[in-house]
């Protein structure tokens, strides 16, 4: 877990909040990246998270790394990319407010990997989360059941392996969206947001 700029006492009332995955999502998905130096914003992710951001939401970040379990990086390099995701948000008046880190492997059964709800729970130890007016974003099938497991609306971006879930997001009443700025609009113009 790498947090930034969150205290208990900053939110203690119910935030919306947008949980984003990172590889395929934020960034371009580089397999098992552990070098910050190779971090690459996908497209449209700085158009979205600034409609985000305007628009008052929390961005969190809820990646699943299991190359840390397997030994190919540590946490230290998980750390680094994201402070490079960081540095090239901030120009932009973008901040994850947040990281929320899943470090093992799928077989290892553990409650924070999603889809299961423990990096959306550890976020709730620090920041009051309004479920209602909150949104899970990412490319993978895990991503979006992750939300519909928490009680929140989901959305699959075709970004990352977004388009290979894409029929099974259809068939199991996901919303999709082309990119992150592509979800923000469909956010955005929803009623009562």
């Amino acid at each position: 877990m790498n947090l930034h700029r969150v205290t208990s006492s900053k939110f203690e009332t119910p935030q919306k909040v947008i949980f984003l995955d990172r590889d395929g999502t934020i960034i371009v998905d580089k397999n098992y990246l552990s070098r910050p130096e190779d971090v690459e914003l996908e497209i449209g992710c700085v158009e979205g998270l600034t409609k985000f951001s305007k628009a008052g939401y929390l961005l969190i970040g809820v990646t699943n790394q299991s190359g840390v379990g397997r030994g190919f990086f540590g946490l230290a390099d998980v750390d680094q990319c994201n402070n490079r995701v960081e540095s090239l948000l901030s120009p932009h008046g973008i901040y994850v407010s947040a990281w929320y880190i899943c470090p093992h492997r799928p077989e290892e059964d553990c409650n924070c990997r999603k889809p299961r709800s423990g990096l959306v729970e550890q976020a709730e130890a620090i920041v009051s989360i309004d479920y209602s007016r909150s949104f899970v974003i990412g490319d993978k099938d895990a991503d979006v059941m992750l939300g519909r497991n928490c009680g929140m609306e989901s959305i699959l971006v075709l970004s990352g392996a977004g388009r290979l879930h894409l029929e099974w997001a259809r068939e199991h009443g996901y919303m999709t969206a082309a990119t992150l700025d592509d979800a923000a609009d469909l956010i955005l113009s929803s009623p009562g947001i």
